[in-house]
């Protein structure tokens, strides 16, 4: 079985690139993030021709998330917790999250709160949305220690010095405060690992290179899109890899697809 994770910021815009990956790469689910656009919006007829059945959460053209399944979709849910953060005026529960069994696989696609700035209202939604995820993560493994779940999607957060090209650049920045790795480590100490990265050995190995300043050619990235997934599941990934070559050519997303393969 294989999973792949990936930004595509605009689902509209980039059908041809989400289907032609699909096919390249025999997906079996994708968790899509920043679909930006309505449920009415979202192209799910190229996908259905493909045999993938889909489950959209957006209300207009900021965030969104999707799950794309050739291997069921059932129990979707748009929230992972009854306290999961609001935002806004009036505040509204974001899309940010949706789930669904795929497969005997329990998959989130997540789109973590930017923050903007540290110290920002959005900053402190962020820890808060962050927090809300590790108490619904911990009980999911309490109800049920050999749950097959992987907490997929673009995180906003790069755990590690070595997952940003360079640390002086982001100094006093989000992405990379204390607070928010912490938040990101304590989901990792709840029992759910980042199985991308044994298979992925960094520094230099990023999911996110910024439109702006020629970031991509000069290899100046940061690595905020993960698979943290629970031990049952994590057992099962035999290979994990980032797939670069979506992040070029003309129309490319600034995310490159994360994808792992289950025994």
């Amino acid at each position: 079985m294989r999973i792949a994770t990936w930004n595509v910021n605009s689902v509209r815009s980039r059908i041809d690139r989400v289907t032609g990956f699909l096919e390249r790469h025999d997906v079996d689910v994708l968790a899509i993030q920043e679909t930006k656009c309505r449920e009415d919006q979202f192209p799910t007829m190229e996908l259905d021709a493909m045999g993938y059945e889909v489950a959209h959460f957006g209300v207009n053209q900021w965030n969104g998330v999707a799950l794309v399944s050739r291997v069921g979709l059932a129990d979707v849910a748009t929230s992972f917790a009854e306290d999961q953060p609001l935002f806004g005026d009036p505040e509204i529960l974001e899309p940010r999250a949706i789930g669904a069994t795929c497969g005997g696989v329990r998959v989130w696609s997540l789109y973590v709160p930017n923050g903007r700035e540290v110290g920002d209202p959005h900053y402190d939604y962020k820890l808060a949305w962050l927090e809300s995820l590790r108490r619904s993560a911990r009980q999911w493994l309490a109800d049920d220690p050999d749950a097959q779940i992987t907490l997929t999607g673009d995180w906003n957060v790069a755990p590690t010095d070595d997952d940003v090209w360079d640390m002086a650049a982001f100094e006093g920045h989000t992405h990379v405060s204390e607070p928010e790795r912490t938040a990101f480590h304590a989901i990792v100490e709840e029992g759910y690992a980042d199985v991308v990265r044994p298979h992925t050995p960094g520094p230099g190995t990023y999911t996110y290179w910024d439109y702006q300043r020629l970031r991509f050619p000069k290899k100046e990235g940061m690595r905020i899109d993960f698979a943290l997934s629970s031990p049952a599941l994590a057992r099962r990934v035999d290979g994990a890899w980032i797939d670069r070559e979506e992040r070029k050519g003309k129309g490319a997303s600034d995310h490159a697809p994360v994808v792992l393969d289950l025994s």
